[in-house]
């Protein structure tokens, strides 16, 4: 590792690092024990499963209510669908429509043995994986022909509610210089335990996360990627409580960057613990395989808490965050972990604190292709000071080697940004990034100073959570408010009835598969 430009002690680090994994390891024990209706309707679309039944329900949920009814989840959709095959010579398309109309009990079935189940189901999960494949080759192609924006990536919203007119908003977002549109989605879509079908024109704050508008949306920006001659990453969200499944709906549509945190839907959407931490780490083995870079959402504990005070609370989570994903498989470079320029603008030097902040996280995740978020908690609706604000958050971007840089409005906290805006914001960072390109190699930071104090503070205050955590388990930690001055309980939280321990014939060979790229 390079020495620190802050003086940080990589010894430190180190074991700030082995705390994480410890925590994360001690999830993962409990998460390899179960599964939940999300991951068995994932399993149902990565085997082609797709469309709704006569009331608009989605065919996955279908499959998977019918084995919840039965009491036979435990022994996973793959199970029952693989010997459906067997015993009726049908597809499971075919299979999950027969369930639909009430023709078929794939509980009912004659058992046969796993192996043989198995051996029915390899076709189509392996139709699943080579269709992913040509997705991640299809990238690696245009990054190869037309090439990508320099880092940091421009990250813009799009949040019409329809996606028509995200299409037009995000090509021209595109046009003006943006590098990685994201379709923000419709509030509450994260607490639906399904998944919308088809092109949807109505949402409010945003447009419904379904396969068709991510397809829709996929082809608009390989068209205006052709027309500027630079590859456009197109992000949305798997969070919630369908959090693998849109994972898997982006891996099948070739999405580039997904919302993709361990603990925001516990927190923040008051989702059951259990259940998101079961759903993240299938979502995350997908994520890894589509070669597509998970966005963290640690910014979000500087709304809630104190930003000077809480910092260390972003950096631990992040730790923890890299762990799990990890775990996942997930490589360094696809860890879009989550910071943010949020401290009070009145405070004295809060410029080289959060130069601090983004120094030190930087130097602790070397390899991430970090995120970087913008001022929105201090922004008052004076749009000069909020454009000052956008320029000293995109000058420390440019400084510490952000990965992302999601750019801010000077009309945030007034209205969704027009697309005249975006041009603003665009234009601020293209000018800050080209003006100020290599500052961060002509510039050290002095001993003894406020930013490399600042940033010994930081991480020595994050290995004592991170110590508290390990003692405690994480989710003690989660139940004390550890984490945005949020408490959640283990068993409250929506979504827990959606949890299954597995039984003894359960199987998911996508796991392996996807993890040793394969």
């Amino acid at each position: 590792m390079e020495k620190s430009k802050l003086g940080l002690d990589f010894q430190k680090v180190k074991y700030a690092k082995e705390l994480a994994g410890n925590i994360a390891d001690d999830v993962q024990k409990f998460v390899n024990q179960y599964t939940t209706v999300t991951v068995e309707r994932t399993l149902c679309r990565l085997i082609g499963i797709d469309g709704v039944d006569a009331n608009d329900v989605p065919l996955p949920n279908v499959v998977v209510n019918l084995l919840q009814e039965k009491g036979v989840l435990k022994e996973g959709v793959l199970f029952y669908i693989g010997n459906a095959i067997l015993e009726t010579g049908k597809q499971p398309q075919e299979i999950a429509e027969a369930i639909a109309a009430g023709t078929l009990d794939i509980t009912q079935l004659k058992l046969h043995t796993p192996a043989e189940i198995q051996k029915a189901l390899q076709p189509y999960i392996d139709a699943c994986m080579e269709r992913i494949k040509g997705n991640v080759a299809k990238r690696n192609e245009y990054l190869k022909t037309i090439g990508e924006g320099p880092k940091p990536y421009l990250y813009i919203i799009v949040a019409t509610g329809n996606i028509y007119e995200d299409v037009v908003q995000a090509q021209a977002g595109a046009r003006q210089g943006a590098d990685i549109i994201a379709v923000i989605r419709t509030t509450g879509q994260s607490l639906l335990d399904y998944v919308p079908y088809g092109a949807t024109t109505e949402g409010f704050g945003g447009t419904f996360a379904t396969q068709e508008n991510f397809r829709i949306m996929r082809k608009a920006l390989d068209e205006v990627g052709e027309e500027v001659g630079r590859y456009i990453r197109l992000c949305n969200y798997c969070s919630g409580l369908c959090m693998p499944e849109i994972a898997a709906m982006g891996a099948l549509e070739r999405l580039d960057v997904m919302l993709n945190d361990a603990l925001y839907g516990i927190l923040f959407r008051d989702i059951n613990p259990q259940r998101t931490l079961i759903d993240q780490y299938f979502s995350r083995v997908i994520n890894g395989f589509a070669g597509v870079i998970i966005n963290t959402g640690e910014d979000n504990y500087l709304t809630t808490a104190d930003a000077v005070e809480a910092a260390h609370t972003v950096l631990a989570s992040d730790l923890i965050n890299e762990q799990l994903a990890l775990l996942a498989g997930l490589p360094e470079e696809q860890m879009g972990l989550g910071h943010a320029f949020e401290m009070d603008p009145m405070l004295e030097n809060g410029f080289l604190l959060e130069l601090a902040q983004a120094q030190m996280t930087r130097e602790i995740f070397p390899k991430a292709t970090l995120k970087y978020m913008p001022p929105t908690k201090f922004m008052t609706g004076n749009i000069f000071r909020g454009h000052i604000q956008d320029a000293l958050f995109n000058i420390i971007g440019i400084w510490t080697h952000q990965g992302i840089q999601l750019l801010g409005m000077p009309t945030e906290a007034i209205h969704t940004p027009f697309m005249s805006d975006r041009y603003l914001s665009i234009e601020n960072a293209r000018y800050i990034f080209n003006d100020m390109r290599s500052i961060g190699e002509e510039m050290e930071f002095r001993e003894g100073g406020i930013c490399r104090e600042r940033a010994k503070v930081v991480l020595d205050n994050a290995i004592e959570l991170l110590q508290q955590i390990v003692k405690e388990g994480l989710f003690t930690a989660l139940e004390k408010g550890i984490f945005g001055d949020v408490k959640r309980s283990m068993t409250g939280g929506k979504g827990l009835a959606g949890v299954t321990m597995k039984g003894e014939n359960y199987f998911n060979p996508f796991i392996e598969r996807m993890k040793n790229r394969n």
